[in-house]
């Protein structure tokens, strides 16, 4: 069955995936974006997706701009929490700017997003929300404390409203990407990234898609019966 599918962070890497695979699979699809119009302006162009710019990090931003999706293209019942960013450092190097943007994009915003979907979803007793956490909030990464933290605070986001919600069909998951193949990652020395792949079973990077279809199956009605999870997609280097 289609149905309003939002996507934050989802013009671009792995959320940009993740719009087209649900697209795909025949859900009406939305995209949130925070700053780059020229990379969502192409997006919109090449997938014909529409999309929409605030910042998921205010949550009267979040609300006004999920009144708006919701008028133009109907109630959000599957919603995608992708959005995120790094800002890395030494923690006794850590400036307080640091801890509280990722904080604010990659945990706040995930109150900020789901809290003015729930009830709706509840009412009509339906409802898909995934969150994109990371291997490095299972296991932790030097130079990473602010960005490991938020991304454990999502699983721990995500067990506990599965609990509260399993009664209405509405499921709750976390998927926890490894090292994919996304321009960021693909942007690091060609050291720094031998050494990342090194340390991967598989031998390769992620790639997008594949975080994708695991959105896919988790938002279908195959999907029904998961919630509470962390699925680790990660090409064996870590194993929770």
């Amino acid at each position: 069955m289609a149905r309003v599918a939002l996507v934050t962070g989802g013009t671009r890497g792995i959320g940009a995936a993740i719009c087209k695979a649900l697209q795909e699979a025949g859900h009406k699809v939305a995209a949130n974006y925070a700053g780059n119009d020229e990379a969502a302006a192409k997006f919109k162009a090449e997938t014909g997706i529409p999309v929409y710019k605030w910042d998921v990090g205010d949550y009267d931003a979040c609300a006004a701009g999920i009144a708006t999706v919701e008028a133009e293209n109907g109630p959000v019942d599957i919603l995608i929490n992708n959005a995120g960013i790094t800002r890395d450092g030494f923690f006794h190097k850590m400036s307080k700017d640091q801890w509280s943007a990722v904080i604010r994009t990659n945990l706040d915003s995930l109150f900020n997003m789901t809290r003015p979907v729930i009830e709706g979803m509840r009412a009509r007793s339906f409802g898909r929300i995934i969150v994109i956490s990371s291997i490095n909030g299972q296991k932790g990464q030097m130079g990473q404390v602010n960005y490991s933290a938020a991304k454990a605070g999502d699983i721990g986001f995500v067990k506990a409203l599965a609990q509260e919600n399993a009664v209405k069909g509405i499921t709750v998951n976390a998927i926890a990407p490894g090292y994919i193949g996304t321009d960021m990652v693909s942007a690091m020395p060609e050291e720094a990234l031998k050494r990342v792949v090194a340390g991967i079973p598989m031998g390769r990077l992620g790639k997008p898609e594949e975080i994708a279809q695991m959105v896919v199956f988790l938002a279908s009605d195959h999907g029904a019966f998961s919630t509470g999870a962390t699925f680790t997609v990660n090409g064996g280097q870590y194993l929770a």
